[in-house]
């Protein structure tokens, strides 16, 4: 395996859990913790702006429920603010000790909604696949320029460069295809 090759993947591998990462943002009909973790907080006493999931536990008890539970006490009110002004569309409710956050079931104009979103994530990820391509490709032409790679060198890299791609575009579709099922579910 070349170094191309290799940086082709470790950079693809990157997009890849960038993806990952932004689906389990995405809401669906099931409460999971992935919903709100990143939501960030003001934190006043702190003097500073927190991931949710830096300043408490994050439970899902019941498929329609995610329970928020404060690591400080005293920071209830800023986590249940921090969620009101967030685009997440779930109000919470407080009793002092926990915050619930009952996760409404999604309308059908909201499903396709959540549907395009999820498909346009697929899409500007892999045009990031490609632009690691280009980036590699360019690399290879300039050393085939250079001379320090041979022709053949280069074009079995540029072919393996292209498997590489083809692979990642193909989990990017799966990954985009199980989340729309995922959000279609009732």
């Amino acid at each position: 395996m070349s170094q191309y090759e290799n940086t082709c993947r470790e950079h693809m591998t990157k997009v890849i859990e960038y993806l990952k990462d932004e689906l389990r943002g995405v809401r669906t009909g099931r409460a999971t913790p992935g919903l709100v973790e990143h939501v960030k907080i003001e934190v006043a006493s702190y003097g500073s702006t927190m991931e949710l999931r830096e300043l408490a536990s994050i439970t899902s008890p019941e498929p329609s429920t995610l329970v928020v539970k404060p690591f400080d006490p005293t920071t209830i009110k800023d986590i249940e603010k921090g969620i009101q002004t967030s685009n997440v569309g779930i109000t919470p409710s407080s009793d002092g000790k926990m915050i619930r956050l009952p996760i409404p079931p999604l309308s059908g104009e909201r499903r396709k909604q959540l549907a395009g979103q999820v498909k346009s994530m697929g899409e500007e990820q892999k045009v990031a696949l490609r632009n690691v391509r280009r980036d590699v490709i360019k690399k290879i032409d300039a050393d085939k320029k250079a001379s320090t790679i041979t022709e053949d060198d280069a074009d079995n890299a540029k072919e393996a460069i292209q498997k590489i791609i083809k692979k990642n575009e193909g989990e990017i579709d799966n990954l985009i295809t199980a989340k729309s099922k995922e959000i279609d579910e009732i």
